[in-house]
């Protein structure tokens, strides 16, 4: 069963203190999240030999976190992803948001739930695996143009099995949207590794969103078949990036698109499956969420320092982001992200390693 131990790890300006928080499982696996914006800062997994290796992309201190950057590790909300024109209507009124994103709102705004800092407390984990760490955040009505009192609670586990769970929660006072998901950049090749483009991925997935070129999903739902898209059996990342002829890699700078899971509901289901040959690590992913965003990293380009002085290139991380569909408030045939009194957001979200 896990254990959870904790130490400093900064300051926010205004001079609170800041917490890392390190899980530690019978098979020797450990993670360490942050009271700062949920983020992980760390995925300690062994390869085939058995020798560990730090998988995520991140910072060694809590400083970095707070200035803007890729979203290392972090939670997102209030609303995960884009939303067109940095505005949605909801009950006849419509709620204006910050552009950060070219005309678009991009993972809830210019101050996020990346960048608050959530209350923590160390629980009993609800999946009977040791320690948990419970995190919970109250947006207030109106923060960054969202409307609602809006309390969320997220709870980090880790089982023997090397199974690392995000369980999410959410309730509001007031008709609201809400889709919240965590950023992680995996590289199961080690975090400094570089390019991902070996990875082999699987995705439980017939469609995807196509997107325009502010990568805002169109409101089409198309097959994968034929395309680049397709990952419904195991397929390498590298040749599909490759495939500059197509619009919708063009428009993504790569991957940076919303697949329409076959699988996501009331029971957790795997979805994704991501393989390192020369490692042997694997990562398997399960959700209770319709979509998933599959980012390749594109706008990476170096200007990151990481952990151990590693420079962050292009692509040199992917992410899974378990989702609503992103700009879902503008397409009816979408998912719908409202959130009213009386109801709770809730959904789950797990990666499990091994290697073979």
């Amino acid at each position: 069963m896990s254990s959870i131990t904790s130490k400093p790890f900064g300051t926010t300006e205004d001079g609170k203190p800041i917490r890392l928080y390190t899980f530690t499982n019978a098979a020797g696996m450990s993670a360490d999240v942050s009271d700062l914006g949920g983020v992980i800062v760390a995925l300690r997994t062994p390869d085939r030999d058995g020798a560990f290796a730090d998988i995520t992309l991140g910072y060694e201190t809590a400083e970095p976190y707070l200035r803007k950057g890729p979203y290392f590790g972090a939670l997102i909300g209030r609303f995960a992803n884009r939303l067109e024109g940095a505005a949605f209507e909801l009950n006849g009124a419509e709620y204006a948001l910050a552009k950060n994103d070219g005309d678009n709102t991009l993972h809830g705004g210019r101050e996020g739930f990346d960048k608050k800092l959530w209350d923590a407390e160390i629980v009993e984990a609800p999946n009977g695996a040791g320690q948990a760490l419970r995190l919970t955040y109250v947006s207030p009505d109106g923060e960054e143009g969202y409307p609602g009192t809006l309390r969320a609670t997220v709870t980090y586990s880790l089982t023997d099995d090397n199974e690392l769970v995000l369980d999410y929660e959410a309730v509001t006072d007031r008709d609201t949207i809400v889709n919240l998901t965590n950023h992680a950049y995996f590289n199961l090749a080690g975090h400094a590794a570089g390019d991902i483009g070996g990875h082999v991925l699987t995705i439980d997935a017939d469609k995807f969103t196509p997107v325009n070129a502010a990568c805002v999903p169109t409101g089409e739902i198309r097959e994968v078949d034929g395309t680049p898209f397709d990952f419904r059996k195991p397929t390498p990342i590298g040749p599909g990036l490759a495939k500059t002829d197509d619009e919708q890699i063009r428009n993504g700078g790569g991957y940076d698109h919303n697949f329409v899971l076959n699988v996501g509901g009331e029971k957790l289901e795997k979805f994704a499956e991501v393989y390192e040959p020369t490692t042997g690590r694997v990562m398997e992913a399960f959700t209770t969420k319709p979509g998933v965003q599959f980012y390749s990293g594109n706008f990476l380009n170096g200007s990151e320092i990481g952990k151990g002085g590693a420079a962050y290139g292009k692509r040199s991380g992917l992410c899974l982001e378990t989702q609503y569909f992103p700009n879902s408030m503008k397409h009816k045939n979408f998912p719908s992200p409202i959130l009213r009194p009386g109801e709770t957001y809730k959904h789950t979200t797990s990666y499990k390693f091994s290697a073979r």
